[in-house]
């Protein structure tokens, strides 16, 4: 009966024109029925003195007031719901080669590795705290895969290290890939460097005091920067914490997150002018956020534009409730029910 009445009054707030007075005249009369009926309460200190097309005026406001309501108090509650970075996932071939260089040349811990033998594939989970409170890399092994295209559209992976040409010579001893040596950013302060991990994914290394969150950043290119940064704020619940314009390098990133960036995970959005998209290759597959509903995300996420490519409800076997969708820009990411999440950790 709602979604009828929402209808009804939708189609009821269309503008009248000359060329349509009888359909003009329909409308009105329904939204009378409306409005006499108790569907639509106007509010009666509007109505004072109101006669005629003022008295239109004030039920179609009071109209549009009411259908807007519903998806205000869905938006307000996506900036209210507890949500956090929980994992990220990507494809490599070799497993106990990455993790070993994980542990030794980046400082992570292996926190848990299952395997999955009726599916032909393995799965570790590697970071610098527990799951329960902490970002982490889930690492996925397909049997007999033993290499994957990264594509264009993946950027990076940050870790803050204290001391960068210490972690840099380390890693080289390590026979690790170093792209780019440690020195300070173009015009500013802040010391980076690059390396490659056996697969070939990068990571930006970031000098920064220590932080609980040393897994800081993942960097993905866009092909409309302001539609990307809506739809995290609005659907994701994200806030966009600073954008960086490099006119000289003809791009402009945009810092977004649930917190500041000295201590949690932020999610950097790349636009390279004039790119509108980008080859995501199969290696790269999702970020994973922490939420506590997933239909109600749902819900945000097709308000917004999103793809919603697994429908919220419990995953066969371990019933976490999950959520999938892709973004504009067709990047997947996963809502996980918080309090399942938990007890899968269990």
């Amino acid at each position: 009966m709602a979604s009828s009445l929402m209808l009804s009054a939708t189609s009821m707030l269309r503008p009248c024109t000359t060329s349509s007075s009888s359909s003009c005249t329909s409308r009105r009369l329904a939204l009378f029925h409306l409005v006499t009926t108790g569907g639509i309460a106007l509010p009666q200190s509007k109505l004072f003195g109101a006669k005629g097309s003022e008295y239109l005026r004030v039920a179609e406001a009071t109209a549009a007031e009411k259908l807007a309501q519903p998806e205000k108090n869905l938006f307000d509650w996506v900036k209210n719901d507890n949500r956090r970075f929980l994992h990220v996932v990507y494809r490599v071939g070799d497993l106990e080669k990455t993790i070993k260089f994980y542990t030794e040349c980046l400082g992570m811990k292996l926190l848990r590795k299952r395997d999955i033998p009726e599916d032909r594939y393995s799965n570790a989970f590697l970071g610098y705290g527990p799951e329960e409170s902490n970002f982490t890399v889930e690492l996925t092994y397909n049997y007999g895969v033993d290499n994957y295209d990264i594509g264009t559209g993946f950027g990076h992976f940050g870790v803050a290290v204290e001391d960068i040409y210490k972690r840099v010579d380390l890693i080289k001893a390590k026979g690790g890939k170093v792209t780019r040596e440690p020195g300070p950013v173009k015009d500013g302060s802040t010391v980076i460097a690059f390396i490659e991990d056996p697969d070939g994914y990068k990571f930006e290394l970031l000098e920064r005091r220590p932080t609980s969150e040393p897994l800081c950043q993942v960097m993905l290119r866009v092909g409309d920067l302001d539609r990307a940064i809506a739809f995290y704020q609005k659907a994701v619940g994200m806030k966009l914490l600073r954008t960086r314009d490099n006119p000289e390098d003809k791009y402009t990133v945009a810092f977004m997150g649930y917190g500041p960036e000295d201590k949690n995970t932020v999610l950097e959005l790349t636009y390279n002018y004039g790119v509108t998209n980008y080859d995501k290759g199969n290696g790269y597959a999702q970020i994973a956020i922490g939420t506590n509903d997933v239909y109600k995300t749902a819900e945000a996420i097709k308000l917004c534009g999103g793809k919603i490519i697994r429908e919220p409800g419990p995953l066969p076997g371990i019933n976490t409730k999950i959520v999938v969708c892709l973004d504009p820009d067709g990047w997947k990411l996963a809502f996980v029910d918080n309090v399942d999440f938990l007890k899968e950790l269990e």
